[in-house]
């Protein structure tokens, strides 16, 4: 799995870092994805955050590598952006 392949994939369960945002005090936030609408991630860590998916940019860990994806690269509703792989 790469960035490109990355944003066709299910996101829940996921392992994420938050590395920049517009907001200073999202920086840093780390845990697992446990919901997906199409303009935010949840982030369940030390506590349950609802993180906008266009003003940060998210490092995932995928197994042994780590993908940092911009988080505009991502907004849509997740069903559609799966759908998207299969008109390329």
């Amino acid at each position: 799995m790469n960035k490109k392949t990355l944003i066709w994939h299910e996101l829940i369960g996921l392992k994420v870092k938050i590395k920049r945002s517009s907001h200073p005090e999202l920086v840093g936030i780390e845990g697992y994805i446990i919901d997906e609408t199409k303009n935010t991630l949840t982030i369940v860590g030390e506590k349950v955050w609802i993180i906008p998916k266009n003003v940060a940019e998210f490092e995932f860990e995928v197994g042994d590598k780590k993908i940092v994806i911009d988080g505009k690269e991502l907004i849509g509703r997740p069903e559609m952006r799966l759908k998207k792989r299969w008109k390329r």
